[in-house]
């Protein structure tokens, strides 16, 4: 029942999103624009669409709800998108290359899977503390308006993006009680970020790999992992509280994932005008309602944890300020630079600046 309510919350903000005036029901309103569009003789132009992810999760929840149903909004019922959800067409490895190669329209393409055509977009999980909510969103808008390396980056492999979505704050999920994160040193711990093994490593536990799936589960029943570092939602999804159920967390841990929805370029540029920037306003009001989603579907998020057994605790910001000094993730930052740039990647010293001197300005506000 919680969780139809938490899903009924959802929904309802996505549907209420104010800029200006109240937009109204959504879905609603979309009808009633399709019906205009066949009055007028008109068949709309179908953006076919694919994302690696069930659509009930937040993320993908927002999209469905509310990304797309503006997207129809507002151009008036010229566009309209045809979903297709948890790897119907597409896996998450190969997103990418589907959108890249006009397979699908539009795809998220998560860059954690696409190192190799996205470098610079590891640099985002290259920070353990991270803004949350309407300044995480103010983060990207930020990245995407004001360093052109990003956008460079995408159109190389033939997409543009339209809109991001965003993932929850990491979660340490542990077999053994847990005082503080001091407490992982010398245990052994899987996470799948290279940049998160490095923190790891710093913090002196011992980085472990494990494939993602039931073998978490079972090396951390078997006593072969103490913990795992992940995205609170993955973790419980993965019912990994019920062999680990001590857990820290905390709003500002973030994961620094990045879902960025994407589209052909070819699609894009084939567009009118109108519909172009009729996705843009779209995009627009979307962000207005998405820190608050966040923030909300987290909180339901822990609850749920503990509603299941598990002993959840928030850390404090002395705590989180420790941790991140223990990763010494500035010092990781700068190795990475140093193999991109003795690579090829000339740029990436440069760009890892400006995305440091917006997370520090974005940072400043939140504080």
């Amino acid at each position: 029942m919680r969780e139809d309510r938490q899903n009924s919350t959802l929904v309802t903000i996505g549907r209420r999103l104010f800029v200006g005036t109240v937009i109204g029901a959504v879905i609603s309103v979309s009808g009633m624009v399709q019906a205009m569009a066949q009055d007028a003789r008109t068949a709309p132009r179908i953006l076919k669409f694919s994302d690696h992810q069930p659509s009930d999760r937040m993320r993908t929840r927002f999209l469905r709800d509310v990304v797309f149903p503006l997207i129809e909004v507002e151009s008036s019922g010229r566009l309209k998108i045809e979903d297709h959800w948890d790897g119907e067409l597409a896996k998450a490895y190969d997103a990418l290359g589907a959108v890249s190669s006009g397979a699908v329209d539009m795809a998220t393409t998560v860059p954690e899977y696409t190192a190799k055509e996205l470098p610079l977009h590891q640099i985002f999980k290259s920070f353990i503390v991270g803004p949350t909510g309407d300044r995480q969103v103010e983060f990207f808008q930020r990245i995407y308006d004001e360093v052109p390396a990003f956008n460079e980056e995408l159109a190389a492999s033939n997409i543009v993006p339209i809109f991001f979505g965003t993932g929850y704050p990491v979660a340490f999920y542990g077999t053994k009680p847990m005082a503080d994160l001091s407490t992982i040193a010398e245990q052994k711990w899987r996470s799948a970020s290279f940049w998160h093994l490095d923190f790891l490593k710093n913090t002196g536990a011992t980085p472990v790999r494990v494939h993602w799936g039931p073998e978490v589960y079972e090396a951390m029943k078997s006593g072969e992992l103490d913990g795992l570092m992940v995205n609170v939602d993955s973790g419980y999804f993965l019912n990994a509280h019920e062999v680990a159920p001590n857990i820290l967390v905390s709003y500002d841990l973030w994961l620094g994932h990045v879902y960025p929805l994407t589209m052909n370029k070819d699609v894009w540029d084939s567009l009118k005008l109108e519909d172009q920037d009729a996705i843009k306003r779209a995009a627009s009001k979307a962000y207005e309602a998405l820190g608050n989603v966040m923030i909300q579907s987290f909180d339901a998020q822990v609850e749920k944890l503990r509603e299941a057994g598990a002993n959840v605790r928030m850390l404090d910001v002395a705590e989180v300020k420790a941790f991140a000094a223990a990763t010494r993730y500035q010092d990781v930052q700068a190795a990475w630079v140093t193999e991109q740039e003795a690579n090829g990647i000339t740029k990436a010293g440069a760009v890892m600046g400006e995305v440091t001197a917006i997370m520090n300005d974005v940072m400043v506000k939140t504080n």
